[in-house]
């Protein structure tokens, strides 16, 4: 099995974030935190286009030519 195939530990930093307990919180740092959130979203995004578009040129180059 290929690494990146595995599934990710239940300990990781999104699970961890999605157990916290919001209440203690203002509206300001929620404000801050969805910010934080959704540049987070945005970078793990531009990642995975890049991984499949890696994964799609190296599809092509080894692909077996059609007979």
């Amino acid at each position: 099995m290929e690494e990146d195939d595995r599934p990710r530990p239940k300990g990781d930093a999104a699970s961890k974030l999605a157990g916290e307990d919001l209440s203690p919180y203002s509206q300001d740092e929620l404000e801050e935190r969805i910010a934080l959130l959704k540049a987070e979203i945005a970078r793990v995004d531009s990642h995975r286009m890049k991984v499949e578009a890696h994964r799609s040129a190296a599809d092509a180059l080894f692909r077996k030519p059609s007979s």
